[in-house]
């Protein structure tokens, strides 16, 4: 009996044994797969536009190069069409560590970084080498330094481009402009610009203004040509004027918590990735007008082009009315990326 307790009592330690070993090595392998998950990191980056406007396809370029610049360390999922909300919405919902990376027009980022109201004016740059060189140079610089007191950091500048007028009517002239209910971004210089033609601008959201136009409630709106296509405008408007009243960049806000995230070693390769992205957005962006241009022709749509001269002048002295003026160090930033192009 003694034997046989004695026996019971080595199988029971032995079952224990096992037991604890097996465990042990559960334990460890589920360490093992929380490790790998941590090692790749995913960011969502939003954007308001459909899936087929080249910023969205811009950022869908830095989720490939940000992928391959960090061995697939850090993926970027693009989310497209304004599922979380309007540009303003998301940037604070980035600036409350809610949202990865929140896209917006500079117009946007005004609302929270005053000095920006610089970029808002009409008829800035003479080209697009002239944006560049701005926000790719110290005036980025000044954006980058006031975001980050947001919790914000700005790791690329895409762009929409120059801005053209699409409406009901043809406009041909500065006097066609008499009367024209125009939507525009929330935004007191462009509408500064379209008072100045003699139009009466409107801030409206982005979403609603292809019904506004069905509907009559506007005569016109204005935004980069591509997106008189993308957007279904050349069903209700067709007639676009090349206006060039305006440039605007479509900027990459990052979270504070989403850029913590990044290890010191891939921030260098991250950010180099985005840049190159960005790049591809700016000639994508060249191309699409290009290709919208010939397709709109192909839909009914008429362009025409206008003494952009005649509405500088006007804007400017509609300005100097309003009294609209810039941060000094500001000022001398944009004035050092003009010269640096013209140099």
């Amino acid at each position: 009996m003694k034997k046989f307790a004695a026996m019971f009592l080595a199988l029971v330690m032995v079952l224990s044994l096992a037991a604890c070993g097996s465990k042990t090595d559960d334990s460890t392998d589920t360490n093992d797969s929380e490790n790998d998950s941590q090692d790749t990191i995913t960011l969502k980056m939003h954007f308001v536009d459909p899936e087929t406007a080249p910023y969205v396809q811009g950022g869908k370029k830095i989720a490939e190069l940000v992928s391959e610049a960090t061995d697939g360390r850090i993926q970027i999922e693009v989310l497209a069409g304004g599922s979380l909300g309007g540009e303003r919405d998301t940037v604070e919902l980035a600036m409350d560590n809610s949202l990865d990376i929140a896209t917006c027009a500079n117009s946007v980022l005004t609302n929270f970084i005053p000095e920006m109201g610089i970029l808002d004016q009409a008829y800035l740059w003479k080209n697009a080498d002239e944006a560049h060189a701005a926000v790719d140079g110290k005036l980025g610089d000044l954006i980058k330094e006031k975001a980050e007191a947001l919790g914000l950091h700005i790791i690329g500048f895409e762009e929409s481009g120059f801005r053209n007028t699409f409406s009901t009517k043809p406009i041909q002239s500065m006097a066609d402009f008499k009367g024209v209910t125009i939507r525009t971004m929330e935004n007191k210089y462009h509408q500064a610009a379209f008072e100045a033609f003699g139009a009466m601008p409107v801030a409206m959201n982005y979403n609603d203004v292809f019904t506004a136009l069905q509907q009559g409630t506007i005569d016109a709106c204005e935004n980069a040509t591509s997106n008189c296509l993308n957007s279904g405008y050349y069903e209700v408007t067709k007639n676009v004027t090349f206006t060039q009243h305006a440039f605007v960049y479509i900027i990459l806000c990052m979270s504070d918590d989403a850029w913590n995230k990044i290890p010191e070693d891939l921030r260098e390769p991250f950010l180099a990735a985005v840049q190159e992205g960005v790049e591809y957005e700016r000639n994508l962006l060249n191309e699409a007008n290009e290709e919208a241009i010939a397709k709109l022709e192909d839909l009914g749509v008429s362009f025409y082009d206008i003494d952009v001269a005649e509405l500088q002048a006007a804007y400017q002295a509609k300005a100097q009315e309003k009294g609209f003026t810039f941060d000094p160090e500001w000022q001398a930033a944009v004035d050092e990326a003009v010269a640096s192009v013209a140099n």
